[in-house]
C-alpha cells in the first residue's frame, strides 16, 4: 500500500467514498503485548471524531486498573461537560452491568461471558456505539464459551456504521476470515526475558 493507496480496486459497485468509509471488523491477535494498547489507540481516534465508544473487557477483573481506563473515563466526563469528542462507556467483569466474574465454576464464568456477549449483540442491533473494543474477547471464543459462528454472523450483518475491534490471543480462524483487518503481534525482544517485571506506565 504505497502512500496509503490500495494496490487494487475491487469491482464492487461502491464509490471511493463509500468504500473508504465502510465499517470495519478489526482483530488484534498474537503472542506479544500491544494488542489492547493498539485497540485503545483506535478508540481515541474514534472519540476525537465524536463517535460513541464502548469498551468491554472480558478477562480483566473489576479490581484491575489500567491507565487507558482512567483516561477514557476522563474523556467521557469531558464529553458530558463540554460536548467535546464522543460519549464513552467502559465495562468489565464485575462492574457496570449484570455479568460478573464471581467465585464459581468454569460453567459460571462461561455463562457470565455469554451474557456479556448477548448484551453487546443487543447494542449492535440498536446501533449504540460507533466503535466497540471487545478486549480479550478471543479467550471466551477459544474456550468454547461463546459460539464463534454466531459471533461472526452478528458482526458480519451489523447495521449502520459500527466499527468493532477484538483483541486477544488464539483468535479463531473463522473470525480472522471474517475480519477486514488483522494485526498479529510478534515478540522480538521483551524486558521480561531478562527477568524484569512489568512496570507502571508501560504495562498499566
Amino acid at each position: 500500500m504505497p502512500q496509503g493507496k490500495p494496490s487494487s480496486v475491487p469491482q464492487d459497485g461502491l464509490t471511493t467514498r463509500q468504500r473508504r468509509n465502510r465499517p470495519l471488523l478489526i482483530v488484534h491477535t498474537g503472542e506479544m503485548k500491544g494488542k489492547s494498547t493498539s485497540a485503545f489507540g483506535l478508540a481515541l481516534r474514534g472519540w476525537n471524531q465524536g463517535w460513541s465508544i464502548g469498551v468491554f473487557q472480558f478477562v480483566k477483573s473489576a479490581k484491575w486498573k489500567v491507565g487507558e481506563e482512567a483516561a477514557f473515563r476522563a474523556l467521557g466526563r469531558l464529553h458530558e461537560e463540554t460536548g467535546e469528542g464522543g460519549p464513552v462507556e467502559w465495562h468489565k467483569m464485575g462492574e457496570g452491568w449484570s455479568w460478573a466474574r464471581k467465585q464459581g465454576s468454569e460453567e459460571d464464568h462461561a455463562a457470565a461471558a455469554l451474557e456479556g456477549w448477548q448484551e453487546i449483540a443487543r447494542r449492535i442491533a440498536d446501533e449504540r456505539h460507533g466503535m466497540y473494543v471487545l478486549d480479550e474477547f478471543t479467550y471466551p471464543l477459544h474456550w468454547g464459551w461463546i459460539d464463534v459462528a454466531e459471533v461472526v454472523e452478528t458482526l458480519r450483518d451489523r447495521p449502520g456504521h459500527q466499527h468493532v475491534v477484538i483483541t486477544g490471543r488464539n483468535a479463531p480462524q473463522a473470525l480472522l476470515d471474517a475480519a477486514d483487518l488483522v494485526l498479529e503481534t510478534t515478540k522480538v525482544k521483551h524486558p521480561m526475558d531478562a527477568g524484569q517485571k512489568g512496570q507502571k506506565g508501560i504495562e498499566w
